[in-house]
């Protein structure tokens, strides 16, 4: 028995060990391949020219101040990150001066791919939004963020004040107007008033309007 007592620990050793070195097998394993799930799950995906794109919403429009990725497969020489100008144009090796304002992003890959036919065959674009910032809207007075703010979406008065941090202690929350870009038939823009207060108590609720393009907020 005094022989055999060392070799049963021995041997309990060895198995305690043999397990352990399982365990942290199977578990370095599971890690690596939750990791590579989840990157791959959530990392965003990329442009062709490694840009990340923006979300658009349906039927979103190309317009003056946005930023475009122009890629042309395996045609390097044609590819390009444009701006598109306050004319609406956009300059491309070869074609030049093209129209982007105005059109989708895929009216717009169809348009370069026709142009693009007179000096290759079978061309295949792609075009990407990197950044919007033709459909900005603007806010000011005593508010937390003055400033202009990207229209990824639809967006209303009271969603745009939470984007902009919130009304200052001091401001007037039921005179706040809202300047519109449109202009009335005597060339004054049209503009309407909002009563926060009012919103908020669920009163009214046609003030709380939708904002577009080129609008601008006053709180004052």
């Amino acid at each position: 028995m005094i022989h055999v007592l060392p070799l049963l620990i021995a041997a309990a050793f060895a198995s305690l060990c043999a397990s352990n070195l399982h365990a942290q097998t199977s578990l370095g394993t599971s890690v690596a391949v939750t990791d590579s799930s989840s990157a791959k799950g959530s990392a965003p995906a990329p442009s062709p020219t490694g840009a990340t794109a923006t979300a658009v919403a349906p039927g979103f429009v190309i317009g003056p101040d946005d930023v475009l990725s122009i890629v042309f497969w395996r045609e390097k020489d044609l590819s390009a990150d444009v701006v598109v100008r306050p004319d609406g144009r956009i300059s491309l090796p070869l074609m030049n001066e093209v129209q982007a304002a105005g059109l989708t992003p895929e009216q717009l890959r169809q348009k370069l791919v026709e142009l693009a036919g007179q000096y290759l065959e079978e061309p295949n674009a792609t075009v990407v939004v990197k950044q919007i910032n033709s459909r900005r809207v603007f806010i000011t007075g005593n508010i937390a963020k003055q400033g202009p703010y990207n229209l990824l979406g639809a967006t209303t008065v009271v969603q745009l004040i939470s984007m902009a941090g919130g009304l200052l202690e001091y401001a007037d929350k039921e005179h706040i107007v809202v300047v519109h870009a449109e202009r009335r038939p005597d060339g004054q823009p049209w503009s309407d008033k909002v009563n926060y207060g009012e919103v908020l108590k669920r009163k009214n609720l046609r003030q709380n309007i939708e904002l577009r393009p080129g609008d601008t907020v006053i709180v004052p």
